[in-house]
């Protein structure tokens, strides 16, 4: 127990505040200055805690990571799920700071805040996220030192927790439930309902009793801020505030008196000593008259004298207004002896430096004078900004005439800024006076800070600073002086600022220099040194009340860890060595040939790799580096010795090598193209379906055309998932690691060589919740193009974020935004690593959109552009392509989620919160609406575009609600239909025959319609012959992997042989090969189970049927129709007849579009985005029989397939399947398998012949990635290039100007005023046909003029009282302008009887936007 006299010392001190190493007040300076002397006396005993906040580290100024500070007990607490980051802060003493994550919280935030509620009577219903952040960072705080009290504490230590201000409070009330021994202090700056109070301008100081606290709360909306505030008064063991005057308002609205009054003391260190404090002065100074003088471009004297106000922007409550009507009556003074330059700094919502100011500070031209110029840095709503409204009522202009000149600083000041580039002590040394007339101020940090620095200073009697300088020192009027302010005394308080300055102005030297010599003497008596003692005598109130609870915690003692060591040294530490297999020079080029991709659709260096050794080839699953890697050095010297190999070697490897030197010559513009998946060989585990499929061949046929098209995406260390089918049906997914040096993968590595003369690996960084992401970077070589991956199984990651880059699509919404994060900022953060700066960001689907923001960032960040300026420049060069033709399959995330991993994005962007989430919704400002992806990539793109016609339709009615008053058909959303790459995907024996039938060029001209023609000139018995090899190869192959399958699951042996002997090169055999999801359809044709029978069973024309596909894991609908499939594959009748194959992958793919008759896809209308597996069908002469959907709808010809028609006869979705299954019954019974079956001549099938040659020429030609590239090209990269290029140049001039009308038009919009509408009137007198319709339309425009928007007329005809489609649309004509009153008209004869319906629309016009919708204001007359 203590000793009455001597005051009890902590052991342990936290000091928790929302400001530590994180600048946002006076808070921060505060614990700043006090820190480095608590350091010195308790060491690393004194630990800080802030939040994580700053979420990239390496920008963070004042934090210094330590990963092996408290390194065991950090480690102890990963364990457990904490997550903070320790290091020091970067001051003087370098004190030792924890920033925790506190965002890990949010998703039990409601658990979190009942429990306070519960317990304490927390009130937090009200509350809104600028409550729960802090809310819950209090409680982050309180379990890590929760935790340093399990791992480092003993029952005889004391351990105070001290926490500032509400924000902090609820971890005293977590500790005070969880650890009784923790002595709790909560200091108050500044309470929230006086705050409140008084920045609503409601006066507070004389009418302090006549506040009810909880009503007014309520009233004021701060219901839950004030709660939480007043409990962690009441349940601290010590509550202490700044000043006498902020007890008042503790006692009144909190119902607790202070217990302890700890004024805010001062750092000596941070002023300059003797030797430098001269020099410092005069660079601000000079620095300051180089400023004014740009702004203004008028000349300054040196005898200038320069006033400074700042601090937080509450302009009320800082009496910055009090300031500005001093300086007009300054200006007015026809006694005042000098000029005045008065510099208002205060962080505001900003753009960026002032680009004139710049150009004016580097070239002055003092013969054409500014005025009205105020801000070194640009304001967003500046005709709003209350102090430029208070400087234009006072009639402050900044003109050659005026005697006081103002600069307004509204940027923080932290030597980077773009104009001041000196941090605030820097800036702050160089002025003679500063004016703080403040009307709340609990403390008052500036004017002490100021007096430190030698610089009088003006405050007022209702700051906690004035109080104390009269309590202290009643008589310095000329360094300190504290002007009497109350509440309805304004204009004296005016009048005294103006007579205080005045008299400083006009004073001497000697007088002023005596002034600022008494203000620095003032200012040792509020050092810490002199100040500090008030704390430690809270700290041993606090511990006093803890030993009263001694009985709660006298059995603590360190806890027992011996269990953990041993495990440390039982296993074997492994480590690696990579033996590269030393190939005899002239095998060289074998190895050359596995680094690139290209051998995967060169059908003459696959053989080469199969000659190796056919068996082997199979055996490591056609990958092969992982042939040669198991070959021994016998078999090398084989091949050298044999000469067929090696003639072919070198023949292919001329082909290689010519076809990397020599193609069509590469486009300068570049596209980057963002992907969560490529497909490009089996042996890659990089994809899952047809989107990376999809990828993948675009990236193939970029390498064919030589496009200047490059790939990102992440490198999976597991990738999907490979695929089994149990005993019973159900699918069991497993992952198996790739082997990466056994993949094409080249590390990517920094060009700079280091001292000795290695290279670094190329990695990335992305700030997460308490910790960093890092991401190496790895190359693959496909063709000429390239492909960056990234990879964050890596050790510098945690064993989560390893996970990262594990699984294709991972489990859980945090792992998938995850990935997708790493997708778009990493991918973004890729290129600028690599110098790679794309004309064309070309998103494939809605995973990488957040490489918008991260582009937003860095031109906001590093160009210094406006956020709407940055906005133009990232939109002009984005193209979002998405393949989801369902709502649902668009990614959407939480709130939580943003907000724990994104929290500082809109900061760096310079907006709010919820215009950042607005970029992700289509209703703004709805807490409901979770953040979609694909409008994210909408809304920041100029183009977008669905893959198929009907996708195209689909979309633009997906995305409809994104663009109010727009009819979707109106929409600039359009398509571009997938397609396939043809080298890839035509069979070997196809190929043979198109190589010999086409011209030598057809490979570069695939599009071509003539070259395909020629099919009809061959044989129908070479096509036959054709067709019936690869349906036998397919049946040799399904026989082999089937009864491979059916064994590893144990069949049944007679099953393994029915199934091997059912299966029929001979038969009409039917694929169907597809993801598994319910809307894909494949149980359909099960609906009669008796008549598929006959069908499959018919003596005269059997038919066989093969299944594949994965139903993702989370999928049990999908995985049900895979059982369900599986079950009737097993019943006798359908016995081989319908067998179901596991894993399908690429090389399962291949041979079933190679092999298969027909090409079945069944999907719900109009779901199918497009479906390219029915074209690499087409190539290979296989036909297809789908619904008209998808790429099939544009693709069909009667003559070259089959065809479900594309309207639904049903709405109801069981009778449209049970139609859509006869409908395919009666086509396969009476059309199909008899036309397969009837034979002529050499046992050939003409009909079906027929339509195999129709469906190569008509169809195939279409469907390549050939065609498709040549579309984006033409519809798309070439606009977006020129249009970014227009937008960009000349330092983003037109981006400057469009976003600049945009923010006219937008403020303006709401003015616009309808004078008067003249239609003809059709109750009195129809229009008769052929007559003419005139209407009339008058429209005073106020703050904008005629070329700003058009008025237009749209037609249509209501169907259940609503308009659905526009059957006219015309803009009207201007028919009479005068001022800003312009009357529009329309005229046009009628051509229809009928009702219609019509309306008037205005809309924004302006030649720089890409389409309508870029700016899609609206409004309806």
């Amino acid at each position: 127990m203590s000793n009455e006299n001597m005051p009890l010392m902590p052991d342990y001190l936290f000091e928790v505040s929302w400001e530590v190493c994180n600048k946002v007040g006076g808070i921060y300076t505060v614990i700043a200055s006090k820190a480095p002397g608590i350091t010195k006396l308790m060491k690393n005993n004194y630990l800080l805690i802030g939040p994580d906040v700053w979420k990239e580290t390496p920008v963070n100024p004042d934090f210094i990571e330590d990963k092996y500070l408290y390194k065991s007990w950090r480690e102890d607490s990963e364990m457990k799920g904490l997550k903070f980051k320790i290091g020091n802060w970067n001051i003087a003493g370098k004190p030792v700071v924890i920033l925790v994550d506190f965002t890990q919280y949010f998703a039990q935030k409601d658990e979190i805040l009942s429990r306070l509620w519960e317990k304490y009577q927390v009130d937090s219903f009200t509350g809104q996220w600028d409550y729960f952040e802090p809310a819950l960072f209090g409680i982050a705080a309180s379990r890590v030192i929760q935790s340093f009290y399990e791992y480092h504490v003993i029952a005889s230590d004391h351990i105070v927790a001290q926490f500032h201000e509400w924000m902090t409070g609820a971890g005293i009330l977590s500790l005070k439930g969880r650890v009784p021994q923790v002595a709790t202090v909560f200091t108050t700056h500044a309470t929230i309902l006086g705050r409140t109070i008084a920045g609503n301008e409601m006066p507070l100081y004389g009418h302090l009793q006549d506040y009810d606290s909880e009503s007014l709360a309520k009233k004021m909306n701060i219901m839950a801020k004030f709660s939480l505030e007043k409990n962690s008064a009441k349940f601290t063991d010590c509550f202490t505030t700044v000043s006498e005057i902020t007890a008042n308002e503790c006692a009144h609205f909190l119902n607790k008196n202070v217990e302890v009054i700890t004024p805010n003391g001062f750092d000596d260190s941070l002023v300059p000593d003797e030797t430098s404090f001269n020099d410092k002065r005069n660079h601000a100074r000079e620095t300051l008259k180089k400023i004014t003088e740009g702004l203004i471009n008028q000349p300054l004297s040196d005898d200038t004298v320069y006033l400074l106000n700042s601090g937080r922007y509450e302009f009320h409550n800082k009496g910055i207004d009090l300031f500005i009507d001093s300086l007009g009556q300054l200006n007015r003074q026809a006694d005042l002896t000098h000029n005045i330059v008065a510099c208002i700094a205060v962080p505001a919502y900003h753009a960026g430096p002032s680009h004139n100011l710049k150009e004016r500070m580097e070239k002055a031209d003092f013969s054409q004078p500014v005025t009205q110029d105020y801000c070194t840095h640009y304001l967003h709503n500046y005709d709003q900004d209350a102090m430029i409204i208070r400087i234009k009522a006072n009639n402050l202009k900044n003109a050659p005439s005026d005697k006081v000149k103002i600069v307004i600083v509204p940027c923080y000041l932290d030597g980077k800024d773009g104009i001041i580039n000196l941090n605030y002590y820097d800036f702050l040394i160089g002025f003679d006076m500063s004016v703080f007339p403040s009307y709340y101020e609990p403390w008052g940090y500036t004017p002490l800070e100021s007096i430190a620095f030698h610089i009088p200073t003006i405050t007022t009697s209702l700051s906690g600073f004035g109080l104390w300088i009269r309590s202290k020192f009643p008589e310095t009027d000329k360094s300190v002086s504290v002007i009497e302010r109350d509440d309805s005394n304004n204009e004296y308080v005016t009048g005294m600022i103006t007579q205080k300055v005045l008299e400083f102005v006009n004073s001497t030297d000697e007088e002023k220099n005596t002034a600022r010599n008494k203000a620095f003497e003032i200012s040792r008596q509020a050092s810490w040194k002199q100040l500090d003692a008030k704390y430690f005598k809270a700290y041993s109130v606090a511990l006093e009340k803890a030993a009263d609870r001694y009985d709660l915690y006298k059995t603590k003692s360190l806890p027992i860890q011996l269990e953990i060591i041993p495990q440390k040294q039982l296993n074997p530490s492994w480590n690696k060595i990579l033996v590269r297999p030393s190939i005899i020079e002239k095998l060289s080029p074998l190895y050359k040939l596995t680094q690139n991709l290209w051998w995967t659709w060169n059908q003459e260096a696959i053989e080469l790799f199969e000659m190796i050794n056919p068996a082997l080839w199979e055996q490591c699953k056609q990958n092969p580096i992982t042939v040669l890697e198991s070959l021994s050095l016998e078999d090398y010297k084989k091949l050298v010795k044999d000469t067929v190999f090696r003639q072919k070697l070198d023949k292919v490897f001329k082909q290689f090598t010519d076809y990397l030197s020599y193609g069509p010559k590469k486009a300068k513009e570049q596209v980057a193209y963002f992907s969560m998946e490529f497909g490009l060989h089996h042996s890659l585990k990089t994809y899952s379906g047809g989107l990376g499929i999809l990828a993948g061949d675009y990236l193939k046929e970029a390498s064919d055309s030589n496009a200047n098209i490059i790939g990102v995406s992440l490198l999976y260390r597991y990738g999907y998932f490979d695929q089994n089918i149990s005993l019973l049906g159900d699918q069991v997914s497993s992952y198996h690691p790739q082997k990466f040096s056994h993949l094409p993968l080249i590390p990517v590595r920094d060009k700079k060589l280091g001292a000795d003369g290695s290279s670094t690996w190329v990695k990335i960084q992305i700030a997460a919740p308490g910790r960093i992401i890092t991401a190496k970077l790895w190359r693959v070589d496909v063709g000429r193009a390239a492909l960056y991956l990234l990879d964050t199984d890596i050790e510098e990651n945690t064993v989560e974020d390893r996970s990262i880059t594990h699984c294709l699509y991972g489990d859980g919404s945090e792992l998938r935004f995850k990935q997708e994060l790493l997708l778009g900022i990493g991918g973004i953060r890729l290129l600028e690593r690599l110098g790679i700066s794309p004309d064309v960001y070309h998103i494939n689907e809605g995973h990488a959109a957040f490489s918008v923001i991260e582009r937003l960032r860095k031109y906001v960040q590093e160009e210094n552009l406006t956020y709407h300026e940055a906005l133009e420049v990232v939109k002009a060069s984005t193209l979002f392509t998405t393949h989801t033709p369902v709502p649902a399959g668009h990614d959407r995330f939480s709130e939580d989620l943003l907000r724990a991993y994104l929290p500082h994005y809109a900061d760096m962007l310079k907006i709010s919160w919820d215009t950042f989430m607005n970029l992700g919704k289509a209703r703004e400002f709805d807490p409901t609406e979770e953040f979609s992806m694909s409008y994210l990539a909408a809304s920041l793109s100029a183009d977008t575009n669905g893959v198929s016609r009907i996708h195209g339709r689909v979309t633009r009615n997906m995305f409809a609600e994104l663009y109010p008053g727009y009819f979707p058909e109106e929409l600039h959303i359009g398509y571009v239909t997938n397609g396939v790459h043809f080298p890839t995907w035509v069979s070997k024996r196809w190929k043979k025959l198109y190589d010999t039938l086409f011209d030598p060029e057809y490979k570069n001209d695939l599009s071509n319609h003539e070259y395909w023609k020629k099919i009809y000139e061959v044989p129908d018995e070479t096509i036959w012959k054709i067709r019936q090899e690869q349906r036998a190869e397919l049946i040799d192959f399904l026989r082999d992997r089937l009864i491979n399958e059916m064994t590893l699951r144990q069949d049944n042996p007679q099953n393994i042989f029915n199934v091997s002997q059912s299966l029929n090169p001979k038969v009409l055999t039917i694929g169907f090969a597809r993801r598994f999801a319910t809307y894909k359809r494949a149980n359909m044709l099960f609906s009669n189970l008796d008549r598929l029978s006959k069908i499959v069973n018919n003596p005269r024309y059997p038919v066989q049927f093969i299944y594949a596909g994965k139903a993702h894991p989370k999928d049990i609908e999908g995985q049900k129709l895979i059982k369900r499939i599986y079950e009737i594959s097993m019943m006798p009748e359908f016995l081989g007849k319908i067998v179901i194959v596991e894993n399908y992958d690429i090389e399962l793919g291949k041979k079933l579009v190679q092999g298969v008759d027909i090409w079945l896809n069944t999907p719900t209308r109009p779901q199918e985005a497009s479906g390219t597996s029915g074209e690499k069908a087409v190539m290979n002469g296989v036909i297809n029989f789908s619904v008209l959907d998808g790429w099939w709808a544009e693709g069909y010809r009667p003559e070259a397939g089959w065809a479900l028609k594309e309207e639904r006869t049903y709405q109801n979705q069981a009778a449209q399947d049970a139609l859509d299954a006869a409908t395919i019954y009666n086509m396969l019974e009476n059309e199909i398998a008899p036309m397969f079956y009837r034979r002529k001549k050499n046992d050939v099938p003409s009909e079906w012949v027929q339509k195999i040659k129709h469906t190569i020429a008509l169809i195939a030609p279409e469907y390549t990635t050939k065609r498709m590239l040549d579309d984006y090209r033409d519809k798309y990269y070439r606009n977006i290039c020129k249009r970014s290029l227009s937008i960009n140049n000349d330092n983003y001039l037109n981006a400057k100007k469009l976003a600049a009308w945009k923010q006219k038009v937008f403020r303006a919009w709401d003015s616009i005023e309808i004078v008067s509408v003249a239609t003809p009137d059709s109750n009195k007198k129809p229009l008769g046909l052929g007559e003419k319709f005139y209407a009339e339309i008058k429209i005073k425009l106020h703050e904008l003029n005629k070329n700003d928007v058009g008025v237009e007329m749209i037609l249509g005809q209501k169907v259940d009282d609503v308009v659905n489609k526009i059957l006219f649309q015309r803009e009207l004509k201007i028919k009479e302008a005068q001022h800003n009153v312009i009357t529009y008209y329309i005229e046009f004869p009628t051509v229809r009887i009928g009702v219609f319906d019509y309306a008037f629309r205005i809309y924004p016009k302006n030649g720089l936007l890409a389409n309508r919708q870029d700016f899609s204001l609206m409004k309806w007359v």
